[in-house]
């Protein structure tokens, strides 16, 4: 008798056991983590106004689509790659001839969204990605050196960060303090803890996330940084403050929010390579280019809305848009986390 064969007795894997009826942590959702295999449940998990684990749901993707005016042929970037929803929508109305690079500094993330992107059809002739900041955008100019028809930027975080808990960038998942978006350099949010003054750390947070707690809150943690090394142990110091000044637990919630990006904007540097793109733009956006950037705090909105306005000023935009655009309120049901974004957009003299 010959002796089976590969194909004949697969090596079989029991799928992680979870407790209860649901899976609770990131690693136990087998349905959710394999999209292919399990699309009629993940679409569930979407109806419930959830995203699924491992992925991301692109936000204001018809405002953007109109708002940059993607035709067949154009030549843009996205300068913020991420799960690749926004990248997909554009790369299917550019055609054969058109070209999109993809900018992401995560590189963990950045690499399962090329395979993905790749396996819909979209080779290298269409869509090339870049591991860059997106404030190094001019540096695509050399393969575009007329300059681009349209350049956009989605600031937030994307769900594949925010769940994933060894990233560290929930209060709600026990891990390292880290919030970095490229995991592989610079500092963590945690060895920024251990070093920042008081009164650097309260500023950050009025700054960074217009914290009303920061007094208090940049005190606690100047205090107890050894405990704040942790998700978790932040998230305790937090709360102890809370309860010990009387706080209303309502706001508990918003208030690990804001910490939390206020770190991450930090860590990240996120305001000052903001700044690199905004002055960026008008050298690598051909005449008539466009762009459109997706914000999610004030922090953000604010500089973006003073860029276009001093651009437009000085001749150099012919069109801003006047009011940032809104998700739909279908959508903000559909996509809690779309809720603070505000879409603007403008188009170069």
């Amino acid at each position: 008798m010959s002796e089976p064969t590969e194909n004949q007795n697969p090596e079989h894997h029991r799928r992680v056991r979870y407790s209860g009826t649901h899976p609770k942590k990131f690693g136990e959702k087998y349905k959710e983590l394999n999209p292919e295999k399990y699309q009629e449940d993940v679409e569930k998990v979407k109806m419930r106004g959830q995203t699924p684990a491992g992925s991301h749901r692109p936000i204001c993707v018809d405002e953007i689509l109109e708002a940059l005016k993607i035709s067949p042929g154009l030549k843009g970037v996205d300068c913020t790659l991420g799960y690749g929803g926004h990248t997909r929508e554009i790369l299917e109305r550019l055609g054969p001839e058109g070209l999109l690079i993809g900018l992401d500094v995560d590189a963990v993330e950045q690499e399962k969204t090329i395979s993905r992107l790749r396996g819909l059809g979209f080779d290298e002739k269409v869509f090339q990605a870049r591991h860059l900041n997106f404030s190094q955008v001019a540096t695509c100019l050399e393969m575009v050196p007329e300059g681009f028809d349209f350049i956009l930027a989605d600031l937030g975080v994307s769900s594949m960060q925010l769940d994933t808990p060894q990233r560290g960038f929930s209060y709600k998942n026990p891990a390292p303090l880290d919030l970095r978006l490229d995991p592989t350099s610079g500092e963590t949010a945690a060895e920024f803890l251990r070093r920042v003054r008081e009164d650097d750390l309260i500023e950050m947070l009025r700054e960074n996330a217009d914290e009303p707690q920061a007094l208090l809150l940049g005190k606690a943690i100047c205090r107890q940084r050894n405990q704040c090394q942790t998700t978790k142990g932040l998230a305790g110091v937090i709360e102890e403050i809370f309860e010990i000044k009387g706080l209303r637990k309502e706001e508990l919630k918003s208030t690990y929010q804001r910490v939390f990006q206020a770190l991450r904007i930090e860590v990240n540097h996120e305001f000052s390579v903001l700044n690199q793109l905004l002055e960026s733009l008008p050298r690598c956006l051909k005449s008539g280019g466009r762009v459109a950037i997706l914000t999610f705090h004030s922090g953000e909105d604010r500089r973006v809305k003073l860029a276009f306005k001093e651009y437009e000023k000085a001749g150099i935009f012919s069109e801003v848009v006047r009011r940032p655009l809104r998700p739909s309120g279908k959508e903000r049901h559909d996509n809690p986390r779309s809720s603070p974004a505000k879409l603007r957009w403008a188009v170069k003299a």
